[in-house]
């Protein structure tokens, strides 16, 4: 399989660290950081722990980069291990991860910068339809939260932080498969939640 330009500059630095060279695993972690914290804050609200969490995986990823084979890219290496603890620490808390509609929607916002702005303000605009909209967020965000762990850690790999379905089976360790059903199911579980408050705002479609 052949490698993107980025997963080769990610394995000549992680060949450096290899053979010692703490200032390339320096420029891994000035890379990387801001995305493994954002991946983390999706788990946790509290910003201090999540910038806990980030140091601590990344003091993992250092510890385990010597038997790091480059089978996959190293970012998506580097996310299982925050993913994992994230999840763990969350367990030693007794705490749910929590993933906000706010979140969600970042991805969505970055996907329309292309498109032209409206002209006018729509007739959706109006006070009553900000009001269903945030309805619509708040059964979101509640039907997130509803979510086993496998299926809203799948959903916010995919829909929040981008990753391919092979990218987030390796995150996740299992097939394919099994993280298309996955995020299937989570779509499934928040559109059933969404049709009752979108077939009174006139037949709406999730």
């Amino acid at each position: 399989m052949s490698q993107t330009p980025a997963n080769d500059s990610d394995l000549a630095l992680v060949q450096r660290v290899q053979r010692g060279d703490v200032r390339a695993f320096d420029l891994l972690v000035s890379k990387y950081q801001r995305r493994v914290e954002r991946l983390i804050g999706r788990f946790v609200r509290d910003t201090d722990l999540v910038q806990d969490l980030a140091q601590e995986a990344f003091i993992r990823a250092y510890r385990a980069l010597p038997e790091f084979r480059g089978e996959s890219a190293f970012y998506t290496w580097l996310y299982r291990i925050a993913v994992n603890t994230a999840k763990k620490q969350l367990m030693v808390l007794g705490r749910d991860p929590v993933i906000t509609e706010s979140a969600l929607a970042e991805r969505r916002e970055r996907e329309d910068e292309t498109s032209a702005p409206p002209l006018e303000q729509r007739d959706e605009e109006t006070p009553e339809a900000v009001l269903a909209g945030k309805e619509v967020a708040r059964v979101v965000n509640e039907a997130i939260q509803a979510l086993s762990e496998d299926l809203r850690q799948a959903l916010v790999l995919r829909e929040i932080e981008g990753l391919s379905y092979e990218e987030i089976a390796q995150v996740m360790n299992c097939p394919v498969g099994t993280v298309r059903s996955r995020i299937f199911r989570a779509r499934e579980a928040i559109a059933q939640r969404l049709r009752p408050v979108l077939d009174r705002r006139g037949g709406g479609r999730w």
